[in-house]
C-alpha cells in the first residue's frame, strides 16, 4: 500500500509540474511570435520603393504593426502582411506587394504560408491587387518578365 501510495505521489506531483512546464510554454507563445514578425519587419523594412529614392520604412509602406506571425502547427508559420501604399491610387501597389513577396520568401529562415494585402481601405483597387500578389501563377508569370525581375532586384537588394 506504501508503495502505490508513494507512486500515487510522484505521479501527481510529476504531473503538476508538467501542467507548469506547459503554462509557461504557452506564455511564451505570444513573446515567439513576436519576435518572429519582427525577423520579418526586418526583412522588409529594408525594400526600396520602385519609383523613390526611399525604403518602404521610411515612407511608412510598413510598420511593425503591419507584420502578423501565426503558428500553424509545431514548424509551419503563417506570415500576415498588411501594407499601405502612399496614395489610394498607386500604380506601383503591385509591384510592391510582389517586392515584399520575392524578399521573404527568399530570406524567411523558417517555414511559413505567405499571406500580402493592401490595408482595407486604402487603396482604390485593393481586392484585384490582393488578388494579384497571392496568386502563385500570377506572381511566377510577372518575374518571368525581364523588366519586372530587373526592378524587383533592385528594389530587394540590401543596402551597403
Amino acid at each position: 500500500m506504501e508503495r502505490v501510495s508513494g507512486l500515487l505521489s510522484w505521479t501527481l506531483s510529476r504531473a503538476v509540474w508538467l501542467s507548469g512546464l506547459f503554462e509557461r510554454g504557452a506564455a511564451r507563445q505570444p513573446r515567439i511570435m513576436e519576435e518572429k514578425a519582427l525577423e520579418v519587419y526586418d526583412l522588409i523594412r529594408t525594400i526600396r520603393d520602385p519609383e523613390k529614392p526611399n525604403t518602404l520604412e521610411e515612407l511608412e509602406v510598413v510598420t511593425e504593426s503591419c507584420v502578423e506571425v501565426q503558428e500553424i502547427n509545431e514548424e509551419d508559420y503563417l506570415v500576415i502582411i498588411r501594407f499601405t501604399p502612399t496614395v489610394p491610387h498607386c500604380s506601383l501597389a503591385t509591384l510592391i506587394g510582389l517586392c515584399l513577396r520575392v524578399k521573404l520568401q527568399r530570406c524567411l529562415p523558417f517555414k511559413h504560408k505567405l499571406e500580402i494585402y493592401i490595408s482595407e481601405g486604402t487603396h482604390s483597387t485593393e481586392e484585384d491587387i490582393n488578388k494579384q500578389i497571392n496568386d502563385k501563377e500570377r506572381v511566377a508569370a510577372a518575374m518571368e518578365n525581364p523588366s519586372l525581375r530587373e526592378i524587383v532586384e533592385q528594389c530587394v537588394l540590401e543596402p551597403d
